[in-house]
């Protein structure tokens, strides 16, 4: 990255704000920090910080499910050949087997904790998605597994844990002294900028999609972890894996709905234009094949058909198994007059779940000192290069309980003296122009998925990262004073990382797509990329 990171984004002095003191800070409030929340130990303090609702995150918005080894015929060594396949070998093994040993475990806490999955005869429904060899997809209200999963998470989370919960507060900056982590830096229209300083901070900020045009994302996944993190001086890896979800509703002018990648694996058929079925003659699995395979065909047959999607057609699925699947997604397609009985669903890929991340050990521990992570913020070594479906929502359950119990047995062993640490940030003069930050965020938006997105070449990459690094030098030295503001410096610094880490791997791997460099090249590449700012 050729402009300057500011280490901070605001200007701060501890003798003009007020301090909260915690043991555990939990900054994100989806599956993954809820879970770590719980593994906090009970004679601990413990601070949930969200920058929205409780039930506004990636893991609410998640419809497939939880995938896990439950059925008699499958197997623990069947689901981590799936994953490792899907990854394109660049997954950690060892990350790979402990995630999928654990996940039966995981999921029958959930269970206990009043989770309602959906089931058939009193036995769990499973079913079956894209990479997967068997049946172990757990899914609740057809397509609303995460909104089930996350309103028993919360109910727990208040009423049994009575954890401590910021609603609507923004972190701005993670804190940081002579190399260690000690807290954040948040604000919120109430207190406005607060220093939360904690013995042990666990980011569960969740992931990045909004940088691009086309996304599942909700409007809070702008990559503010991943940007924290980054100023921080945390290693982050894999950051040129984004995946992109092959069928995402496309009506112009409305925002993106996720069509479930469970709807192909009930048997539901894709079509281009011409109504023609293309994925047999791109894989031998074809619509159960890995989604950065499918996500690649169907952008191929728009470019051939000159049309700006292709179609799922539900109708082998019959009327009543798809209503009854699907409720979700009917009541969205019918919002626009589509009857997925019979009419056909138009769908093109767009950015749905960020592999790269902060980088981190089986605890959870991050390369900074005293700063945990867990969930879409970090980068395991579980995905690989492509992530297999359903394995998301597990890794944060997964991880989430490993930093929260680490992080917890860390504060335990360290003294009560409660002590702010002598940080300030001085101000700096204000451009003499307002910047138009709707506008920088639609062109950012835009440039990374004309560059970055399913299909990318060098000589573009190269181009998308001196605009970039363009509207940084001005974008990133200005002191904004509002989330819509950071918001957009976050997306500038994580989108400028993508890019850069898309342009040193020279090859074809699972997610990343090189049309100047179209094959795999295990001699030179089968390794993971690390950036860290100003190295």
């Amino acid at each position: 990255m050729t402009t300057s990171v500011p280490r901070y984004l605001v200007a701060f002095h501890p003798k003009q704000i007020p301090h909260h003191f915690v043991d555990v800070l939990i900054l994100g409030g989806g599956i993954a920090g809820l879970r770590a929340t719980m593994g906090v130990d009970p004679s601990l303090s413990a601070l949930v910080v969200t920058k929205d609702r409780l039930n506004e995150s990636n893991s609410v918005y998640a419809q497939g499910g939880i995938a896990g080894v439950i059925a008699p015929e499958d197997q623990f060594e069947n689901h981590i050949a799936d994953t490792l396949t899907s990854g394109a070998e660049l997954c950690d093994s060892e990350i790979v087997e402990m995630v999928i040993r654990e996940a039966p475990k995981h999921i029958q806490q959930l269970v206990e904790w009043g989770t309602a999955f959906d089931r058939e005869k009193g036995k769990l429904t499973l079913g079956r998605e894209g990479g997967h060899s068997h049946h172990r997809i757990v899914h609740a209200l057809g397509d609303a597994t995460g909104k089930e999963i996350m309103r028993a998470m919360i109910e727990r989370a208040r009423e049994e844990l009575e954890a401590q919960i910021w609603e609507n507060t923004f972190t701005i900056d993670l804190l940081t002294h002579e190399g260690e982590c000690h807290g954040a830096l948040v604000w919120n229209q109430y207190h406005g900028k607060t220093f939360i300083w904690a013995k042990q901070t666990i980011l569960c900020t969740g992931g990045a999609g909004q940088i691009y045009r086309e996304t599942t994302n909700p409007l809070v996944a702008t990559g503010d972890g991943h940007a924290i993190a980054y100023r921080a001086g945390a290693k982050l890896l894999d950051m040129e894996f984004m995946q992109f979800h092959p069928t995402v509703l496309y009506i112009a002018g409305s925002s993106r709905t996720l069509i479930t990648e469970a709807v192909r694996g009930e048997g539901a058929l894709l079509l281009n234009a011409a109504g023609e079925r293309f994925m047999p003659s791109y894989d031998e699995r074809a619509e159960l094949a890995p989604r950065d395979i499918v996500s690649r065909a169907i952008v191929d047959q728009m470019r051939k058909t000159s049309h700006p999607c292709v179609y799922l057609d539900l109708s082998p699925l019959g009327p009543e198994l798809a209503l009854k699947r699907f409720p979700g997604i009917a009541r969205s397609c019918g919002e626009f007059g589509i009857d997925i009985t019979r009419d056909r669903i138009p769908v093109r890929p767009g950015a749905h779940y960020m592999i790269g991340g902060v980088e981190v050990d089986q605890r959870g521990a991050t390369t900074l000192p005293r700063l945990w992570a867990s969930g879409e913020v970090t980068s395991s070594g579980l995905h690989g290069a492509n992530r297999l479906a359903s394995n998301s929502l597990l890794e944060g359950l997964v991880y989430g309980a490993h930093a929260g119990e680490a992080a917890s047995a860390a504060a335990i062993e360290q003294p009560d003296t409660y002590q702010a640490t002598p940080l300030s940030n001085p101000a700096i003069e204000a451009h003499g122009e307002p910047l138009d930050l709707v506008d920088i965020r639609n062109s950012l938006k835009s440039l990374m998925w004309r560059a970055a997105g399913v299909r990318r070449e060098g000589e573009e990459l190269a181009r998308a990262g001196e605009t970039i690094d363009q509207w940084c030098r001005y974008a990133l030295t200005c002191q904004l004073t509002d989330p819509a503001g950071w918001e957009l410096q976050n997306m500038l610094t994580v989108s400028r990382v993508v890019i850069e880490a898309a342009l040193r791997r020279e090859e074809s791997r699972g997610v990343h797509f090189r049309i100047d460099f179209p094959e795999r090249d295990n001699a030179s590449w089968q390794e993971r990329l690390g950036i860290t700012c100003g190295a």
